[in-house]
C-alpha cells in the first residue's frame, strides 16, 4: 500500500512539520522535503502545531558545537507526545544525521527514520517502510544519488527562490566538517540551471539566489574556470528575472571575470557575501584557507571600484586555536578597512572529526568571549555608519513577507533594497503585495535596518506580486507554516550565532 493510501485509510490525510537548522542549503533542502511529503499525500501542519503533526522532520546542521545538544533536546521534548500518539513518526536528516548515523537511534530510540544529505529523496519511502516494519530505518548514502533539484519542491516564497548550482565542497578548511558530510563538489549543467530559472520566472518568481557550498568554484569539475561568470551573464538574459543574488563565494576562486559580470549584468544585485574567517595570515594558514589578508582586501577594493554602492557582508571566526592578540588585531584591521555592511560573527567551536579540534593552543572561553564582544562592538559601529550613508537615497524595494517583526503595530511594510539591506517603509494607501516593487526615500538609519518614513514615491505591481496573491488566495483555507529556522530570502538580522552559508565557506 502506498503512503497516500495508508494515510487515507488511517482516518484522514496525515500532516507534517519540517524543522530546519543551519545554512541556506538546508533551508532549500527543506523545501524539497516538503515537496516530497506533499507529493506523497501529506499536508503541512499549522504553525501552531508545535510537534503535534503526524510526521515531524528535523533537517539538521553539524557546524556548531551545540548542534547535537539542540537536536537531542528537541527529540526528548517530542518523546512523550509520540508515546501518546500512535502512528506519529519522527525523522532526522541533514548533516548531523550524515555524521552520527546509528548514534541517533541509540540515543533516541523513538526516532523512526534517519537519512543523510545524499538521499533526501528517500524520505517518504523510509517513513512507509518504518511504519510497515515497525522499526527504525537508518539509510545513509555515501555519495549523491541524484541531484536534489530533480526532486519535487514546495517553495516557501512565491516571488523569490533558491536555485542550487552545485553541491559539496572541494576545500579542506581545518575547522569545517561540511565537505565530509556533503561530499566533493558536483556541478549541475548550465542548461539545467537556466531551465530551472526560466521555469521559476514563468511561475512568477522575480528574484533568485544561486546556491553552492562554494558557489564561485562552479565549473571546476567541467574544466571551465569562467563558468560562474558566464552563468551570471546568462541569468541577465532571462526576461522577467529582476534580481539575481548568490551565496556563498570563496576568496580563492573570486576572479576578475566574476567582478566584471556582477558590474555589467543589470539584474545581478550590488551585494556580496565574502567570508573572511580571520584577518591574520598565520591563522588563515592554520585554517587552511588559500588566501591571505592582502589578497582578501584586494578583492574588496576591486569590487568597490567596479560597484561603488555594493554592500559587502562576511563571516568571521573568533578564537581559532593558536590565535594571539596580535592575530585578533589583524582581524579588527581588516574589518576597519573593508567596512562590511554586516558581519556574521562566530566563536570558534570544536567539531569532532576536524583537524582543528585536535590542534594545540585551544583558546580559553573567557578570552574568546572578550574578543568576540570587541569585534561585535566594532562591527556594530561600522554597520551603523555605513547605513547612515544611505539616508537621502531613493531606492527600489522588493516588498518582503514576514521580515518586519513590528510592521503590524507601526503600520509599516518591509522590503529589501537592491543591496539586500532591510528597509521598513510607511504603508501606502494603495494595496502593496509581497513581490511588488516600491520606490522610497531613506530617512533614518539604524545598525541593522533603514527607515523610509515619508510617503511611498511609486508602487509597481509585478508578476511576482500576482504570483503571491494567487498562492495566498489558494491557500487561505489550508494549514500553513513549515517551521523553518532561518529567514526565507536575504541576509537575516544579526544575532550572536547566525549562520550564513554554513559559516565555513
Amino acid at each position: 500500500m502506498s503512503s497516500i493510501d495508508r494515510s487515507q485509510s488511517a482516518g484522514g490525510t496525515r500532516t507534517y512539520e519540517v524543522r530546519t537548522y543551519g545554512c541556506q542549503m538546508n533551508v532549500h533542502d527543506s523545501e524539497r522535503l516538503s515537496g516530497l511529503l506533499e507529493d506523497a499525500g501529506y499536508v503541512r501542519a499549522p504553525e501552531s502545531a508545535d510537534g503535534d503533526a503526524d510526521v515531524v522532520v528535523f533537517n539538521t546542521c553539524a557546524v556548531r558545537e551545540n548542534a547535537d545538544n539542540k537536536l537531542y533536546g528537541n527529540l526528548g521534548h517530542l518523546a512523550p507526545k509520540k508515546a501518546s500518539r500512535p502512528g506519529m513518526q519522527i525523522a532526522v536528516g541533514g548533516c548531523l544525521a550524515q555524521k552520527d548515523r546509528d548514534t541517533i537511534v541509540k540515543r533516541a530510540p523513538w526516532v523512526d527514520v534517519v537519512f543523510g544529505t545524499h538521499n533526501i529523496g528517500k524520505l517518504p519511502v523510509l517513513l512507509e517502510r518504518a511504519r510497515v516494519q515497525e522499526e527504525a530505518q537508518v539509510e545513509i548514502a555515501e555519495s549523491l544519488e541524484a541531484f536534489p533539484s530533480t526532486l519535487p519542491t514546495r517553495r516557501e516564497s512565491a516571488y523569490a527562490a533558491w536555485v542550487s548550482i552545485s553541491v559539496g565542497c572541494n576545500n579542506t578548511c581545518t575547522f569545517c566538517i561540511v565537505p565530509a558530510l556533503r561530499g566533493k563538489e558536483k556541478d549541475r549543467r548550465p542548461g539545467d540551471i537556466l531551465a530551472e530559472v526560466e521555469a521559476l520566472v514563468a511561475e512568477g518568481v522575480s528574484e533568485i539566489t544561486l546556491l553552492g557550498q562554494n558557489v564561485n568554484a562552479y565549473g571546476s569539475d567541467m574544466g571551465d574556470r569562467e563558468a560562474f561568470s558566464k552563468l551570471l551573464r546568462a541569468c541577465g538574459q532571462i526576461e522577467g528575472l529582476e534580481r539575481v543574488r548568490f551565496t556563498s563565494p570563496h576568496p580563492r576562486d573570486f576572479t576578475d571575470d566574476v567582478i566584471a559580470a556582477m558590474a555589467e549584468t543589470p539584474n545581478v544585485m550590488p551585494q556580496l557575501h565574502m567570508p573572511l574567517q580571520s584577518g591574520s595570515d598565520p591563522v588563515l594558514k592554520a585554517m587552511r584557507r588559500s588566501y591571505r589578508q592582502e589578497r582578501y582586501l584586494g578583492i574588496i577594493e576591486k569590487v568597490r571600484a567596479a560597484i561603488p554602492h555594493a554592500a559587502i557582508t562576511t563571516d568571521i571566526i573568533v578564537g581559532f586555536p593558536g590565535e594571539t592578540e596580535e592575530d585578533f588585531q589583524q582581524t579588527l584591521h581588516v574589518v576597519r578597512e573593508a567596512r562590511f555592511a554586516q558581519a556574521f560573527t562566530f566563536q570558534y567551536s570544536k567539531r569532532p572529526g576536524t583537524p582543528a579540534a585536535e590542534m594545540d593552543g585551544q583558546i580559553p572561553k573567557a578570552v574568546v568571549q572578550e574578543r568576540y564582544e570587541r569585534l561585535v562592538a566594532l562591527q556594530e559601529e561600522i554597520s551603523w555608519e555605513e547605513n547612515k550613508k544611505q539616508v537621502g537615497r531613493t531606492l527600489e524595494l522588493m516588498v518582503a513577507e514576514g521580515e518586519g517583526r513590528k510592521d503590524g503595530t507601526t503600520h509599516r511594510l518591509s522590503g529589501r533594497a537592491p543591496d539586500n539591506r532591510l528597509v521598513h517603509f510607511t504603508k501606502p494607501d494603495q494595496e502593496v503585495r509581497p513581490g511588488d516593487v516600491v520606490t522610497v526615500e531613506i530617512t533614518y538609519a539604524a545598525p541593522h535596518h533603514l527607515l523610509a518614513e515619508g510617503a511611498v514615491l511609486d508602487v509597481r505591481r509585478t508578476r511576482a506580486g500576482d504570483a503571491w496573491e494567487k498562492r495566498n488566495t489558494a491557500e487561505q483555507a489550508k494549514p500553513a507554516g513549515v517551521l523553518l529556522g532561518l529567514p526565507k530570502i536575504g541576509v537575516p538580522e544579526p544575532q550572536p550565532a547566525v549562520v550564513s552559508g554554513c559559516g565555513c565557506d
